[in-house]
């Protein structure tokens, strides 16, 4: 994986009937949008966990074959904003929307849909014609055979021009149908991006995700969630070892204790585990730095936001 430039292609590179758009992955936090982002990748760029709104910046991921090339966008969930950082995060979903050429709306498909649910589908519908809408109902893994009826027609109902797909991302049944679905929908056009690039993300910041992946997986409660990462250092040595130095945000200093742990165990723990996750992404052997600082409420504070790299608007 490269860190390159973007270099726009023209027509005369792709053959005719070319296929190629942008594909916006949206719904409620937890629906599965970062698996099935993973899934059609066929490897780790968006961190996923058990946790709600583990997904917080947009994330491109660039699938390119002669005859399309499908740029997927993995989206925060859509909800109910709570403090700044929530509204960055609805804010990108919303203009992951506007720009998409197709739109997979991947619901939980193991509950009954909520208030959110009918939220989104209203935005969905707003849309217009012009824009595709897939009803992407996961977790069928999760369901009962009584079940399948009563909750698809349900989900259904709230979008019911949409094509549909019951599927699992997590099992596969039911995705290559999706992925199908996909392709039909996508308008005819050159590529975007050149054909090697996977995704829009710099190494460093796929490293710090996967820091704060291991944070969320490991850490419960409130602490993850006031947790932000930031890479001061990336740089490979002469020996071939990447050196990254991180700094881990925290708002309360009984959170910084939580994540260092008893003589230092919990963060050593965090850090072995992103480590290795670093190392699968980079191929290259990792050594890797922690530091805990307190920055006192600064998911509410938009000057420290935008300094964390969140682009808040004022």
């Amino acid at each position: 994986m490269s860190e390159q430039e973007i270099t726009p292609t023209t027509w005369e590179e792709t053959p005719e009937g070319h296929k190629a758009g942008f594909v916006s992955l949206v719904g409620r936090p937890n629906a599965g949008k970062s698996t099935l982002f993973n899934a059609f990748m066929r490897q780790k760029l968006a961190i996923v966990t058990p946790s709600p709104q583990t997904t917080r910046n947009r994330q491109l991921g660039i699938v390119t074959q002669p005859d399309y090339q499908v740029i997927f966008v993995d989206t925060p969930g859509l909800m109910k904003p709570r403090h700044k950082l929530d509204e960055y995060m609805v804010n990108v979903a919303a203009e992951a929307l506007n720009d998409a050429d197709v739109v997979v709306w991947v619901v939980d498909a193991s509950e009954e849909p909520g208030t959110g649910d009918e939220i989104i589908s209203r935005q969905l519908a707003a849309l217009g014609p012009h824009t595709p809408v897939i009803l992407a109902m996961n977790k069928a893994d999760r369901l009962t055979a009584e079940e399948v009826l009563p909750r698809t027609e349900a989900f259904r109902a709230l979008l019911p021009n949409a094509p549909w797909i019951l599927f699992s991302a997590t099992e596969g049944n039911g995705r290559d149908e999706l992925w199908q679905m996909i392709l039909n929908a996508l308008p005819e056009g050159p590529r975007y991006y050149p054909a090697d690039q996977i995704t829009d993300l710099f190494i460093r910041d796929l490293a710090a995700e996967l820091i704060r992946e291991q944070i969320m997986l490991q850490l419960r409660e409130e602490v993850p969630y006031g947790t932000a990462v930031v890479v001061d250092e990336f740089k490979e040595r002469e020996n071939g070892v990447i050196y990254i130095s991180a700094n881990i945000f925290v708002e309360r200093d009984s959170h910084k204790r939580i994540l260092i742990g008893a003589k230092g165990k919990q963060l050593q723990q965090i850090g072995t585990a992103a480590r290795q996750e670093i190392e699968t992404l980079t191929e290259s052997k990792v050594f890797l730095d922690l530091w805990v600082k307190v920055e006192p409420k600064w998911r509410r504070d938009e000057k420290v936001l935008r300094r964390l790299g969140y682009s808040v608007v004022e």
